[in-house]
């Protein structure tokens, strides 16, 4: 056997080798981050569904108040039809906007904030909104992690080629400074 030929052909094994091991890193970083967007959509699911309760809590107390009970409403149903991650980021900061100010119109009806609904509703959806953030930050972490490597010398000459792409991070962005305001009751 000719050495030469012996040379070309271990040289085309270790590359496609070492493309293989790129690739299956970059699959299981890929699946990381959409098992951690998953994980978020269950959080997401179950303060949707905690969120009619609450308004209906609210309405029986807080009759005058219909503004507010109609933009949780129409916040939520904005967050339970998001698609994209930059769509679902949007609408769950418009409704956690809208949750703000439901929670705070709450301060101004002491009957309302002594009923125990209420305040089992409120310490579940304080739960939910814990894990979320949590969720989040798992998320943002193996997006970070998935981006980092995509870019990475020497994925970077095969990701693009492969169909991977840098993800955007669930992250309040420009509406973070807006989110942190407490809001103001005046009536």
């Amino acid at each position: 056997m000719n050495w030469t030929l012996i040379i070309v052909i271990a040289a085309i094994a270790a590359v496609l080798l070492f493309g293989v091991g790129i690739y299956n890193r970059l699959v299981a970083l890929r699946q990381r981050f959409q098992q951690a967007f998953a994980d978020i959509d269950v959080q997401l699911k179950q303060r949707l569904d905690l969120i009619p309760n609450l308004v209906e809590t609210v309405k029986g107390y807080a009759t005058h108040e219909k503004g507010t009970l109609q933009a949780v409403t129409a916040a939520r149903a904005a967050a339970a039809n998001a698609g994209s991650v930059e769509d679902r980021v949007a609408a769950e900061n418009m409704l956690t906007g809208a949750l703000r100010q439901l929670l705070a119109v709450s301060e101004a009806y002491p009957d309302l904030k002594a009923n125990q609904n209420f305040l089992s509703l409120q310490a579940e959806l304080s739960d939910i909104e814990n894990r979320l953030a949590a969720a989040r930050r798992f998320f943002n972490n193996a997006v970070s992690e998935f981006n980092a490597a995509i870019q990475q010398f020497p994925a970077v000459l095969v990701a693009g080629i492969l169909g991977f792409k840098d993800q955007a991070f669930f992250d309040l962005g420009e509406g973070r400074a807006a989110a942190e305001v407490t809001p103001s009751v005046k009536f």
